[in-house]
Parts: C-alpha cells; sequence; structure tokens
C-alpha cells in the first residue's frame, strides 16, 4: 500500500465523467467549448475534500487505499458532471412579483413596469423592510433549492437595498450564507442597480452616493469581490456606469456590467475598455461590441432563462459570440422579476434551444467557463486534481440527455468538497436555517 492515496471518498463506475479538463487558466473560447473531457468507466478519488485522482475506474483503484472509513459511491454508469456554478444571481431578496406576469402578458414592458414604480424598485421596498435574520432563511431556502439540481457555486449580487445600510445588510447575509451553506458564493455589490425613488427626480446624486459613500464602505469592510452596474437606457448611463466601475476598481474591486440588455447602448464597449472580468446579458449587443470583448477575453454571461420569462424575441447572439472567439458561460439570472428561475439545468436547455449551444458548449459554459466568470476557476468548474471534490452524479446515460430533459431534476446525488450532501443516507444535509 506504500504511495498509495489513502481516499476519504472513491467515485467509480461513471458511464461518462465529464471532467472539462484542461481550461483552468484560461477560459474555453471557440472550438475548445465542445471539448469536455469524457472518460467512460470513470473514477474520482478524493482526500480531505480535495481530488486526488482522476481516470477510468481500473486506473484510479490501482492508486487509491480504501480503509475503513472510505466513501464509495457507485455512479452506476450514469453521467458526472463538476458541480454546476451559477456566475450571475440576485440571491438575496424579500417578497416576490407574480402580480408582474400578467402585466407582461398584456404588453407592459420591464422598464414601464419599472417607471410605474413596480420592478426592482417594489423588491427594493419589501428588502429594506426585510430583517438580516429574514433574508438570510429566505436565501437559504433557494439555496437548498440549487444545490438539489446542482449548482454548488454562484456568484451573489446586492442591489435591492439602494441605501447604504440596506447593501451593506444585503452583503452581510450573502457572507453568512456562504459560510453556513455547503453552496459556495462569490459576493458582488450592485448598488447601481435602479435609482431609488428617492433620488428620481436628482440621478446623479444617487451616482455619487453609490462612488463617495456605498464602495468606500463595502471595500472597508471587505464585502464584495465584484462590482456590478445596470447600464442601460433609463437606468445608468454609460458614463455614470463608467464613473461607478472605475471608481470601484480604484479601490480594488473586480468589475462586472449588466450590459446591452434590452437595447444597444455601448455596454459591451464599455466592459471591454474598463478590463470588465465580464459582460452579462447581451441580447443587443452589438458587432464592435463582441469584437472589443473578444479582443480583451471579456466572459459573456448569457442569460436565456431573463429572454424566455421576459416573453422576449431577442435572446443574445450566442453563435455570433462564440464565432468570434469570446468565452461564454451561462447563469440563471434568479430574481424576483426577470428571472424567477434558480435552475442551471433549466437553463442549459433554453440554451440549446433558443441560444443554439451544442449540449457540449453548454457544459463548458455551467461549468469552467461559469467559474472563470466569478474568478473561481483554479478552484471549481471542473474535475482535476487538486480542484475542490464538487461533483454531480446525473441519472443519465449520455452528457447530451441533461439538455434533452430539460425541465426535470435530473440529480442523483451532489458531492461538495467531498461529501454527499444530496443523495446520500441523510437528504437535507445543505440546509442552513437551524443555524439561525
Amino acid at each position: 500500500m506504500e504511495g498509495k492515496i489513502k481516499a476519504d471518498l472513491i467515485l467509480r463506475h461513471a458511464g461518462q465523467l465529464v471532467t472539462v479538463a484542461g481550461a483552468s487558466d484560461n477560459p474555453k473560447r471557440g472550438p475548445e467549448m465542445s471539448e469536455i473531457g469524457i472518460i467512460e468507466d470513470g473514477a474520482v478519488a478524493v482526500r480531505d475534500g480535495i481530488i486526488a485522482a482522476v481516470g477510468t475506474t481500473t486506473e484510479v483503484w490501482a492508486q487509491v487505499e480504501a480503509g475503513p472509513g472510505t466513501r464509495v459511491v457507485d455512479a452506476g454508469g450514469k453521467v458526472v458532471l463538476p458541480g454546476l456554478v451559477d456566475p450571475h444571481t440576485h440571491l438575496v431578496f424579500a417578497g416576490s412579483r407574480e402580480h408582474e406576469l400578467e402585466l407582461k402578458l398584456n404588453g407592459m414592458g420591464y422598464l414601464d413596469i419599472l417607471k410605474a414604480g413596480g420592478g426592482i424598485l417594489k423588491t427594493v421596498r419589501q428588502t429594506r423592510e426585510a430583517s438580516q435574520k429574514d433574508l438570510f432563511l429566505a436565501g437559504c431556502k433557494y439555496l437548498d433549492q440549487m444545490l438539489a439540481q446542482g449548482t454548488t457555486t454562484a456568484e451573489a449580487k446586492s442591489g435591492y437595498g439602494l441605501t447604504l445600510e440596506d447593501e451593506i445588510k444585503t452583503l452581510k447575509v450573502i457572507r453568512d450564507l456562504d459560510v453556513f451553506h455547503p453552496v459556495g458564493l462569490v459576493p458582488t455589490f450592485l448598488g447601481a442597480h435602479a435609482t431609488p425613488e428617492e433620488y428620481r427626480d436628482n440621478p446623479e446624486e444617487f451616482v455619487n452616493l453609490v462612488i463617495n459613500e456605498m464602495l468606500p464602505a463595502v471595500a472597508r469592510e471587505k464585502l464584495a469581490e465584484f462590482c456590478d452596474v445596470f447600464c442601460e437606457e433609463g437606468v445608468f448611463t454609460v458614463e455614470q456606469s463608467r464613473r461607478i466601475l472605475l471608481a470601484a476598481r480604484e479601490l480594488g474591486f473586480k468589475l462586472k456590467i449588466h450590459a446591452d440588455e434590452i437595447g444597444t447602448l455601448g455596454g459591451a464597449e464599455l466592459a471591454a475598455e474598463v478590463g470588465a472580468v465580464s459582460a452579462e446579458h447581451l441580447m443587443a449587443v452589438s458587432d464592435q461590441g463582441i469584437a472589443l470583448m473578444a479582443r480583451q477575453g471579456t466572459i459573456a454571461v448569457l442569460l436565456p432563462a431573463t429572454t424566455f420569462c421576459l416573453m422576449g424575441k431577442q435572446y443574445a447572439p450566442a453563435r455570433k459570440i462564440i464565432g468570434e472567439g469570446v468565452p461564454v458561460a451561462l447563469a440563471t439570472d434568479f430574481n424576483p422579476g426577470s428571472s424567477p428561475v434558480n435552475s442551471l439545468q433549466v437553463v442549459m436547455g433554453i440554451a440549446c434551444r433558443q441560444l443554439k449551444m451544442t449540449p457540449a458548449e453548454v457544459i463548458s459554459a455551467v461549468t469552467i467557463n461559469a467559474a472563470h466568470a466569478i474568478g473561481q476557476a483554479a478552484l471549481v468548474g471542473s474535475i482535476e486534481v487538486g480542484k475542490k471534490a464538487d461533483m454531480i452524479v446525473f441519472d443519465a446515460p449520455t452528457y447530451q440527455y441533461l439538455s434533452y430533459r430539460f425541465g426535470t431534476n435530473l440529480v442523483e446525488k451532489v458531492i461538495k468538497d467531498g461529501k454527499v450532501v444530496i443523495g446520500g443516507a441523510k437528504q437535507g444535509m445543505g440546509g442552513c436555517a437551524s443555524v439561525v
């Protein structure tokens, strides 16, 4: 047994072990997105929550020492993927907005609802009224749902407080959820999500508040890794967005931008200009914006469930974006209004049908490229030695089956940090509500 790996957990006999290996340094682009590293009859050995060996079952079994405490998970010829990564969510909010569905069915647009005091502003009012405990419990419930559907890492944005106090409250909830829930969270400050009602007649004063008070306070308390801004007609202009993002960059934040979601405003171009890690949405992105993103290496985070939920006709031009060499990730945009969807499996199915992405491209987009979009690719997003042992066993014969059968939760087991948290002897291990 000398020199063998003393494994805590061994996963074996995966019909298709989809490793998505080889792109931890840089995200996949173009044809690389179809290279997902399938090992038939695959196996993984885990030690102290970290992947220690990957290969065929025969190869891995020859490298490991299985003791009395070793957990052996037999994948039974099914599909195993890295834990899914959701790089764009608005996880922490109070209330819901189901009444807006009827408004949309009657022809009222997203920005029209916002101008009437609904949309984001309604959620802002409810989130301001909610306690930190209430927001924590709601976030925990949503994370339980996400984990059960295969998401093991996610980005979480603030943006429903829009005061210094309420933005800090939201970010502290994200921090606490990251501690107490198995799903790993990466926090993003989105104070510039909308102009609150009290600044409706003086939006510039609110921009100054974000720059001069909110950003420095969030930086001092180290509550966010990224800064985002909603750059859109009727929300924040390109110039306002530039000022906010440059101020954030000076304070050490990495940058993201809600770009060209509804109209072609130049958000993608701005993302490339300021060195943003990602530009997100991009339904109305320009050809110039795509070219600049490709040159800069800006990741396109596409959110097809948003277009679907808004009943829009214009989806992001994924085939052109991929063809021009822009790395593409996919996310849910989970929020109470424009995308009350927190299942990446649903997003995978929509991406194939509406964005015309192939099942292999989709897998790259919800694993390694999504990890790059939130600065986590060295830790998660692929099944490789040295990374966190985050893996999903799907009840599926092939990886293509996942997008084919979208709408059904095909997760059989979730392994997070080397522990079976869904599908083990104890169900519901992932929850954090009991700590409150």
